[in-house]
């Protein structure tokens, strides 16, 4: 790699490395550690393909979407890490109900399976449509559609108190950041 193709690389991690990021960690079910991880190797390859690249983001992104599946479809399965729940709270108006709310869905959000985590946040975080999901996951469009309402039903069955956000609820999801799925009938 050339000394101008190395500057347009570190300016691409720089600028767009946190955008990335984010969407790693809703891949990986709110692991921070293992989206690092994701991130990591995605920009690795994407450093090698460097020059013949013509959409860095999307490449990256392709690539992040690829490793995780590869990830969800190894034979061995990962132990569950068990962390403390958050201390109960008053009913404080100052924004912390949008804290909760934040906290509940990333819960859900990590009960899911890697599949279904994946289809929503490609669905609703990254407003893909189901035929680029399904060309992405290597699967049909009917399988994106039956994925996507299966892990919006476990969804709500994991956490009752996000029925109702969005659209025709009245209230919003509480942040972009993590919150990629809207509640639809």
């Amino acid at each position: 790699m050339d000394a101008q193709a190395q500057e347009s690389f570190r300016e691409f991690v720089a600028g767009r490395s946190s955008a990335l990021l984010k969407t790693a960690v809703l891949l990986t079910g709110g692991d921070r550690h293992a989206a690092e991880d994701l991130l990591q190797n995605a920009l690795v390859k994407a450093a090698g393909r460097w020059q013949r690249i013509d959409e860095p983001e999307a490449y990256v992104r392709q690539v992040l979407y690829r490793q995780q599946i590869s990830r969800w479809r190894l034979k061995w399965r990962r132990r569950e890490v068990t962390v403390a729940e958050p201390p109960e709270s008053g009913h404080a108006s100052d924004g912390s109900n949008a804290a909760e709310l934040r906290l509940v869905l990333r819960a859900a959000l990590s009960r899911l399976t890697a599949r279904q985590r994946t289809v929503l946040v490609l669905r609703y975080f990254e407003d893909l449509p189901e035929a680029d999901v399904a060309r992405m996951l290597g699967c049909s469009v009917g399988t994106v559609r039956s994925t996507t309402h299966r892990s919006l039903a476990r969804l709500r069955a994991l956490a009752p108190e996000l029925d109702g956000l969005g659209p025709d609820g009245g209230r919003e999801l509480p942040s972009r950041d993590y919150s990629p799925v809207e509640v639809r009938s």
